[in-house]
């Protein structure tokens, strides 16, 4: 039978975005509609974030496909309770397993159900793209979609894309024992600082990674048990071949069937129309997580929750924080950037100071033997930080003082005058800071200075 509901709230997706926000609005009381027509969890559960770190982790131990995915689905197991509907259903949610779609700017149609809400959130998360390659689409190519759901096995696995996930699978792959050649348009990591992701690149090349940079694939052929790619490039090989080929070329918001236009919402490829407050171009409608563009993040999936609860429930102007967003590239070393590179932050402001700190002179880094690395920060010539990254062991850990400041403007005496305990990489952070204060400090002015001051009485 029909049925016709009225909630505060109605949430479409329940990814990372839709069930923060889902846990949130429960919490103040308001009464939630949580539409999924997959599984709860979404992207960063089942073949994001989750897996692809239980497999980086299993390859570092050394173990083979099949006990690195047996792992790798205990780890998802251990997880996706806490994603359930019958968690979110005990909280109070009404959970719609279905698929949704807007009739009319106020409502939303899903399985038996009408749903008439005040506000509405869009958050149906993103999918791989595919690149337009001749003959790619003909044959089995993975995605991340699809590398997690069985052991693949590839005796010479081909990474077509050098982002994060890119550079992640490759590692995690040469480390349970395929051959694996990595083939990116640009260069490795190519939203990352170039100096902090060429360690990452001289890393996997040790690691027996063969990394071809500036190269395109132009076609690719597939065999009964094998696949090729041509490539263009100045310095890239005419053909390479392999097994398996993975394609990590970048994702596209979910928008398909969704009566967008039944509901005023405008969109383009990149996601869902969205102000600084998350709003579409429907006043009842937010878009959150991926369906928004932008940073493609689980953490700023929950980032976007709070700014949807106080615009939607509590009618606050909050706003997306964009100038201090960090992510973090979990490969061996780990690659961690907040804010502007070297590149943007020269584009932007013109003058600018770059301190960094290698961590081979921190005492942290001698006593584990693990001194591969640096870090780097970005100022403005008043001090005042706008971008920052490290790139060594446990690199992404030191994402949180560098976001904190860059977000509150601070400048780096903060950080140089932080008391940081002893022995832990972070002191890398403070000496970095404390570099800029060093010419200043030992000028002859203030040697002069201090001679006078120290003959007083």
């Amino acid at each position: 039978m029909a049925r016709t509901l009225t909630p505060d709230l109605c949430i479409i997706g329940a990814g990372a975005a839709g069930l923060s926000i889902a846990a949130l609005a429960c919490r103040i009381g308001a009464r939630v509609v949580l539409i999924e027509v997959a599984r709860s969890g979404g992207e960063c559960l089942y073949s994001g974030c989750v897996p692809s770190k239980a497999l980086l982790t299993a390859g570092a131990k050394g173990l083979g496909f099949d006990a690195a995915y047996q792992e790798m689905r205990a780890a998802i197991a251990r997880l996706a309770p806490q994603d359930s509907p019958e968690r979110f259903e005990a909280l109070g949610v009404t959970v719609i397993q279905a698929e949704a779609r807007f009739v009319d700017p106020r409502t939303v149609e899903a399985g038996d159900a009408t749903i008439r809400a005040r506000r509405f959130v869009l958050a149906t998360g993103s999918h791989p793209t595919l690149p337009a390659i001749a003959g790619l689409a003909d044959g089995p190519y993975l995605t991340n979609e699809t590398l997690f759901e069985r052991a693949p096995s590839p005796s010479h696995l081909i990474v077509l894309g050098g982002g994060p996930m890119g550079a992640e699978m490759a590692q995690a792959f040469r480390r349970l024992g395929a051959a694996v050649t990595l083939v990116e348009a640009a260069r490795l990591l190519p939203r990352d600082d170039i100096e902090l992701a060429e360690v990452v690149g001289r890393r996997l090349r040790h690691d027996g990674v063969r990394l071809i940079e500036g190269a395109k694939a132009t076609r690719v052929d597939w065999g009964a048990d094998n696949v090729a790619l041509d490539l263009s490039g100045e310095n890239a090989p005419a053909r390479i071949a392999g097994s398996h080929l993975l394609v990590a070329a970048g994702r596209r918001a979910h928008l398909d069937g969704l009566g967008l236009s039944a509901a005023g919402i405008a969109a383009t490829k990149d996601g869902i129309t969205v102000d600084e407050r998350l709003r579409t171009t429907n006043r009842r409608v937010f878009a959150a997580g991926d369906a928004a563009g932008g940073y493609r993040l689980t953490h700023m999936a929950s980032h976007h929750a709070g700014i949807v609860i106080r615009n939607a429930l509590f009618h606050m102007p909050a706003k997306l924080e964009r100038r201090a967003v960090p992510w973090v590239t979990f490969t061996e070393p780990e690659l961690m950037q907040v804010g502007l590179n070297e590149t943007a932050a020269r584009a932007a402001f013109g003058r600018i100071e770059i301190l960094r700190h290698p961590f081979a002179e921190t005492d942290r880094a001698a006593i584990e033997g693990s001194e591969e690395g640096l870090v780097k920060l970005i100022a403005l010539p008043n001090g005042r930080l706008v971008g920052g990254g490290a790139v060594g062991k446990g690199a992404g850990e030191l994402a949180l003082p560098l976001s904190l400041m860059i977000g509150r403007r601070l400048k780096l005496s903060a950080l140089a005058g932080a008391i940081v305990p002893y022995p832990t990489r972070a002191e890398a952070l403070a000496r970095a800071a404390g570099r800029y204060y060093a010419p200043r400090l030992f000028s002859s002015r203030v040697r002069r200075l201090a001679r006078l001051l120290s003959r007083l009485p």
